[in-house]
């Protein structure tokens, strides 16, 4: 990016901040997330039973709307049925723990497992817990929707409630701590890195699968991937397996206005906390970035932008009703509400890149997983 560019750019709905600690060199894989880690990891998830592709859909609406060649939005929704992305890595490190469990002469049903969730961390928790055997805890915030929580229930797990996200983090670990549970979390903090890194090797299948569907959708490897962070677990898993198997597009992470802790990290230039000031973007909800993230991010995503709820809110409404018709939650939408933003804003698309020849990669991290508050966006209420 030219120096001449702002660092910082605001608008209705959104900011953006480039990263000016930027370095030409490959993001750092961690111990356990060397290509064999990702590997081993999407040969175990493709033979569970309901592994399908999930779909990578060309938008032409949303590229015309940003001025570029081709936007490619991958389509979680139907992920084993969880509505969520993180169906590939919560579950899969459940498994693992619960391989060792059983390698060390014990009865899986003797484990407990736990975590926080927003949501759909924890309902893939609880989900793995059922599948493989063992007992799940999930610390849920207060404001959890009714439909999130009943459907981490569902799976027989255990939802205890606290004031938020962060806190439930604490929570767990101090639970885990008395009662010998293990806590299989997506974000990682000093001391705590082995099992989030089994966690990011799961959501590695999105990159291997996007990188298959390239050619069926007509395009060429993308130009720019907009990904999402709560903690950043995702972005830093699928920006590094998008490196391992030969492809660097420019990364910008897209955030919630009430808890951009990597828009203020970025800002800075060193890992900062943040207190969240709430969302209807749930799975964003997070006021501190994953140091493993981190660590892997802070010279490699070029920028951030946070949206708020209302430009969130009118790009789900657009969604629905562009061709083909998508249906998604509000956490899936950062990224899209990122770009769009950009329309009949040359400043922003100039510091961000992008130009006529850009493709987009995005990802649609969940489905409508709160019913009721995704008729209410769509009814305008």
């Amino acid at each position: 990016m030219s120096q001449a560019l702002p660092l910082s750019i605001s608008g209705p709905g959104f900011g953006l901040v480039r990263n000016r600690f930027t370095w030409d060199a490959p993001i750092p894989a961690p111990l356990h997330m060397q290509p064999a880690d990702f590997e081993r990891a999407s040969a175990t998830i493709r033979n569970w039973q309901g592994y399908a592709p999930t779909p990578l859909l060309s938008l032409p609406w949303a590229a015309k709307a940003a001025g570029i060649a081709q936007v490619l939005y991958k389509d979680e929704s139907p992920r084993f049925g969880l509505q969520s992305f993180k169906a590939l890595g919560g579950a899969y490190a459940v498994g693992l723990q619960v391989d060792q469990w059983r390698t060390a002469g014990k009865d899986p049903a003797t484990l407990t497992v736990c975590c926080a969730s927003d949501g759909n961390h924890g309902r893939s928790v609880a989900w793995g817990a059922e599948r493989f055997g063992c007992k799940a805890v999930v610390y849920v915030p207060e404001v959890m929707a009714s439909a999130r929580r009943a459907a981490i229930e569902a799976f027989g797990a255990k939802t205890v409630t606290v004031s938020g996200y962060d806190e439930g983090l604490r929570e767990a670990a101090r639970q885990a701590q008395t009662n010998g549970w293990i806590v299989v979390s997506d974000t990682s903090y000093p001391g705590y890195e082995t099992i989030p890194q089994a966690v990011m090797c799961g959501y590695g299948v999105i990159a291997e699968e996007a990188v298959a569907a390239w050619g069926e959708v007509n395009s060429g490897p993308p130009t720019h991937i907009i990904l999402q962070a709560g903690v950043g677990g995702m972005a830093a898993a699928l920006a590094l397996r998008f490196q391992q198997l030969g492809h660097t597009p420019k990364l910008i992470i897209a955030e919630a206005e009430g808890a951009a802790c990597w828009f203020r990290s970025l800002a800075e230039g060193e890992w900062q906390a943040v207190e969240s000031r709430g969302t209807i973007q749930a799975g964003l909800d997070c006021g501190e970035p994953s140091t493993l993230a981190w660590e892997m991010l802070e010279h490699h995503a070029v920028a951030s932008c946070w949206v708020s709820d209302t430009r969130v809110e009118d790009t789900l409404r657009r969604l629905a009703q562009g061709n083909p018709s998508v249906a998604a939650g509000e956490s899936a939408l950062a990224g899209l509400a990122t770009l769009l933003a950009t329309e009949d804003r040359p400043s922003l698309r100039e510091a961000l890149a992008l130009n006529a020849d850009s493709r987009v990669f995005i990802l649609g991290s969940e489905g409508p997983t709160d019913p009721d508050g995704y008729a209410r966006v769509i009814s305008g209420g």
